[in-house]
């Protein structure tokens, strides 16, 4: 009756173990997907910056002939 019990417990201390690091997963990719909006939105933000600059140069260069 000991072996039975004993494959029992290490079964569901397993499955315990598999779904905290399930959660622990979840969490990380969670953040992580808010890591890449956050770093998508700050290079649009820098690209803007960058066309409005070349198109501010565009008009100086044209003012220049």
């Amino acid at each position: 009756m000991f072996w039975p019990m004993l494959a029992i417990t290490l079964g569901f201390l397993g499955i315990a173990v598999l779904g905290v690091l399930g959660i622990r997963v979840f969490i990380e990719a969670e953040r992580l997907g808010r890591q890449v909006t956050h770093t998508t939105q700050r290079i649009n933000r820098a690209a803007e910056d960058l066309e409005r600059a070349a198109t501010d140069l565009a008009r100086t260069g044209d003012g220049l002939r």
